[in-house]
């Protein structure tokens, strides 16, 4: 198998279906799973022993996926996914750069987050709430109970970790040492915004007694941080022995187990290049005022940029009556839409 056919994020779309359970109650889970593509041997056997997580990874591939884009959005590179492309990033996860760093920790937190919800929700047989969370225990308020449902994250991340890093285990190349590492980054993120809440008891909400559980924070924490050690992240080579990274000479740092990490430098996704998974910038709307990555010099990467004055209607002036109402004016206004132009010389043509 190619590593292009290897690559990670088989497509669970028949999992996300909410008629998934009347086809596995038609054909059978190993018949499902042997027609999910891209999954390795270890993953299939993980697929047929708990056929109902499935649908959990299905949904965290749709919330890493949108995550994904939100971080990016304003980038050449924006997540976008290719068509028709069972590994979802299409070429892209070839390359071992940056933006390979940065999926393969997000989807893999993805993961973590959609099954530990999955858990704490009831919806899988093979775990509830965490059962560890009993008794009493203390923090810097005082002592409390445990009550509630505490998510167990740590049922989500050795679930995630089975699954996810089977596929980089059956290859030892510096681009599966890259992927394991940068998927435990992205499992170990879900944790590290892991909460406390709690609800207070006694007279008037006194206090003087605490229920307390354990929860995942918005996903768009983790999101956040993980787009942080992107900005970061460190440029490794493999070892000799293969069992670790060196770091190339000049380095001002070595790279640690919370750090994004990558071997290839990225292409700087200015045209479309089907060979390293670009798509290029042409078409797509830029900030003219910007000097960030969304202004029109950087994303049209000196290419310029054309604009196109467009008519929108909104609404206006509202005023509340009473009762019970909110009574507004449409209002006109025209906006100016600036859009990067297409490559000229004959060498930026579509390649493939």
């Amino acid at each position: 198998m190619s590593r292009a056919d290897a690559d990670f994020c088989p497509n669970f779309s028949l999992y996300g279906s909410p008629h998934h359970n009347r086809y596995i109650g038609a054909l059978g889970a190993r018949v499902i799973c042997d027609n999910i593509p891209g999954l390795v041997n270890k993953q299939r056997q993980l697929c047929q022993q708990h056929p109902d997580l499935m649908q959990s990874v299905g949904n965290g591939a749709q919330e890493w996926i949108r995550e994904c884009q939100h971080q990016f959005r304003h980038h050449r590179w924006n997540c976008s996914t290719l068509d028709r492309d069972h590994t979802v990033f299409g070429r892209v996860m070839q390359r071992s750069d940056r933006e390979a760093a940065f999926v393969y920790a997000i989807s893999s937190a993805g993961v973590v987050y959609a099954i530990t919800r999955s858990c704490s929700q009831g919806e899988l047989k093979s775990c509830n709430c965490d059962p560890h969370k009993r008794g009493q225990a203390k923090d810097d308020k005082g002592t409390f109970d445990w009550g509630g449902c505490s998510d167990h994250i740590n049922y989500g991340i050795e679930f995630a970790k089975a699954f996810v890093d089977a596929r980089e285990k059956t290859v030892k190349d510096a681009r599966a040492l890259m992927n394991l590492h940068n998927n435990r980054c992205g499992r170990m993120a879900v944790k590290r915004f892991m909460k406390l809440e709690c609800k207070c008891h006694g007279v008037s909400g006194s206090c003087e007694l605490r229920t307390c559980w354990s929860a995942m924070s918005d996903f768009r924490r983790t999101g956040d941080y993980l787009r942080k050690k992107y900005n970061s992240a460190i440029e490794v080579t493999m070892n000799q022995d293969g069992t670790g990274f060196a770091m190339p000479a000049g380095s001002l740092r070595r790279a640690t187990k919370n750090d994004l990490v990558y071997v290839e430098s990225s292409p700087d996704y200015c045209v479309r290049d089907k060979a390293v998974g670009s798509l290029g910038t042409a078409g797509r709307a830029c900030n003219k005022s910007s000097r960030g990555p969304d202004g029109c010099e950087v994303m049209c990467c000196g290419r310029g940029y054309d604009t196109t004055r467009m008519r929108r209607v909104t609404q206006c002036e509202c005023k509340f009556r009473w009762c019970c109402a909110v009574e507004c004016k449409d209002c006109e206004e025209f906006v100016d839409i600036h859009s990067c132009k297409a490559p000229k010389h004959a060498d930026w043509r579509d390649q493939t």
